[in-house]
């Protein structure tokens, strides 16, 4: 319990530091602490269908695209969707590729009355290396945690 209390104290240190509106911003393995450690946490991955099947998912992760491929288009329905599987008081972590996208679904989120949103920094591939090439600097990847292809 107290490794919990610190994580979450330190995503909220983060999420002040960057003035989210949001609750706090948390590491690959801190939020894969929290799926393990606290009951009711919920992971949801707002990448496209096209990058799940494609890339890869985290075992036992919602997926619910923030954006559609190609094109990127919002996915209107996206908050409908979130509600309809989500309670608003459970511990949401939301992850991207690299956290960009899952920011904004945080913001979106924490907009719509969710009390306990946080983005899963860095993503599932993370930031591009010197060859341009994602999934080694860091991410869900590149951080050894569970994962399988699509």
């Amino acid at each position: 319990m107290e490794q919990t209390v610190k994580i979450l104290q330190t995503a909220a240190e983060r999420a002040a530091s960057q003035q989210l509106s949001y609750q706090g911003a948390l590491t690959p393995t801190e939020a894969y602490y929290l799926i393990q450690q606290v009951e009711g946490t919920v992971l949801v991955d707002v990448r496209s269908a096209a990058e799940w099947q494609f890339v890869g998912v985290v075992p036992g992760a919602l997926r619910i695209e923030l954006r559609s491929f190609p094109g990127m288009q919002p996915n209107p329905q996206f908050l409908a969707q979130l509600q309809g599987a989500v309670d608003k008081q459970a511990l949401l972590l939301l992850m991207c590729r690299s956290g960009v996208r899952s920011h904004e679904a945080a913001v979106q989120a924490a907009a719509a009355g969710y009390a306990r949103v946080y983005n899963v920094m860095e993503g599932f591939e993370g930031d591009k290396d010197a060859h341009e090439h994602r999934g080694v600097v860091n991410g869900w990847k590149a951080h050894g945690l569970p994962w399988v292809q699509g």
